[in-house]
């Protein structure tokens, strides 16, 4: 659906090319150039910043299963599984912190990234296990770094709403 810039833009260049008036070629290339980037341009709140890093999609929400009703009492903690190609990522939201663990296990480092655009850095250990202290208190997904050069792995989650 065109948006009302489009639509000004077109009804412009018509009522131009009807008028049949000497429009030279240099403003009609601009105009067009300047209607095209305009109708490429990625909000940034859309735009895929990550593109090196493989996706993790959301596999399983404890949460999602307490709202099916399959759960008569609420749990204190909700956990989370992730998985991508070449990895899995377990996490535990508890009252005041996030567990979690990579699988395979292997060191390496978790970015927590929230939606406002802060970022806190954790350390995975050699186990694959994780914590960040305190939970983060809106919106989050979390990019997982592992590996050394030429076997790194770069993996990022979907956002994460508490």
């Amino acid at each position: 659906m065109a948006d009302r810039s489009d639509e000004n833009f077109f009804i412009a260049l018509r009522a131009a090319l009807a008028a049949h008036e000497a429009v030279p070629d240099e403003v009609l290339l601009a105009a067009l150039h300047e209607a095209v980037a305009d109708r490429e341009a990625v909000p940034p709140a859309f735009a895929w910043h990550d593109i090196d890093a493989e996706l993790a999609q959301l596999i399983y929400d404890s949460q999602q299963e307490a709202a099916a009703g399959l759960r008569s009492e609420s749990a204190s903690i909700r956990a989370l599984s992730f998985a991508s190609a070449h990895l899995s990522i377990e996490v535990e939201i508890t009252g005041g912190s996030l567990l979690g663990q990579l699988i395979p296990a292997r060191p390496g480092t978790v970015e927590v990234q929230v939606l406002d655009g802060g970022t806190a850095t954790v350390p995975v250990d050699e186990a694959g296990c994780f914590t960040v202290d305190p939970k983060p208190e809106s919106t989050f997904r979390l990019r997982c770094h592992t590996g050394h050069t030429g076997t790194q792995t770069d993996v990022l989650t979907g956002w994460v709403t508490l």
